[in-house]
């Protein structure tokens, strides 16, 4: 996953952010994989885009450590795909990952938005 400065400048964002992202896109519901890949993308007003490499490897990862399920289905335009609901394991740690970046982005407010510390 990346976030767009603009057209040709994408930076990388860090490890277990599309996890957290993906967990929090299925709190609305089931969702499947391009479904998720959108309303991420939607709700970060086209700031985040996931690739569908790095997308399909974070939902088995996901699904491997029992954070989401996953079934078959249609999609709404009559296609089969898989859709991922999110497990209470899963809720358990959206809440957890989300205490998490909260600390983090406090932190971060700090030391870029804080006053300058005088020098010892």
């Amino acid at each position: 996953m990346t976030t767009r400065k603009n057209s040709d400048d994408r930076i990388a964002l860090l490890q277990g952010t599309l996890d957290l992202l993906i967990l929090k896109t299925l709190v609305l519901g089931s969702c499947h994989g391009q479904g998720i890949a959108h309303s991420i993308k939607r709700q970060s007003e086209e700031v985040f885009f996931v690739d569908h490499g790095s997308l399909y490897l974070a939902l088995q990862r996901l699904e491997d450590r029992k954070w989401i399920s996953a079934k078959w289905g249609l999609s709404e335009n009559n296609r089969r795909a898989r859709f991922y609901s999110l497990t209470s394991k899963g809720r358990a740690q959206l809440l957890e990952k989300t205490s998490e970046w909260q600390r983090l982005t406090r932190a971060m407010e700090l030391v870029l938005g804080g006053k300058p510390q005088q020098e010892v």
